[in-house]
């Protein structure tokens, strides 16, 4: 087998009023990312490292953010789309490794169903998903709560 690692990374503001969606996973909070899609900065983050792998680019050359089609779209299509494209060049996710770094709201209930709903979409075990959650102590963006990071690392392997 051959393999292929790729590290991804993503950030969105959030702000009041917005839906808060991360890995799939509709999170209930008074704040919620910003952006052109359903803000999923988690699942962006993935489909980048995937691409990465592949040397493909990045999630912004396959969806723009400048496209009426993707304007409010289920960033889970986009990260099934991402997986068809790695597919069709013979490559599977073997697992992957994301962070997400948010101050408010607490993750950790959400952890599990997160790994479910990535592996459904990536068509690979939970055991192949891991899903870790921190807070930055009070410190920069997402410790003022201003925004969200997400750092993704995935090996991709082709049989």
């Amino acid at each position: 087998m051959k393999y292929r690692i790729g590290n991804g990374y993503d950030v969105h503001r959030i702000e009041k009023g917005n839906r808060l969606v991360l890995g799939g996973v509709e999170i209930p909070h008074d704040k919620g990312c910003v952006a052109h899609s359903d803000g999923d900065v988690a699942i962006h983050a993935l489909c980048d490292a995937i691409f990465g792998a592949l040397a493909l680019g990045d999630i912004g050359k396959h969806f723009p953010d400048t496209s009426d089609e993707y304007l409010g779209i289920d960033s889970r299509i986009l990260l099934s789309r991402t997986i068809g494209i790695a597919s069709e060049k013979g490559y599977s996710v073997v697992n992957c490794d994301i962070t997400i770094a948010a101050q408010k709201p607490k993750l950790s209930p959400y952890i599990e169903k997160m790994r479910e709903v990535l592996a459904g979409i990536m068509k690979t075990g939970k055991e192949n998903v891991s899903v870790k959650a921190t807070t930055t102590e009070g410190l920069g963006f997402a410790g003022r709560e201003e925004g969200i990071e997400v750092y993704a690392v995935v090996l991709m392997g082709h049989e």
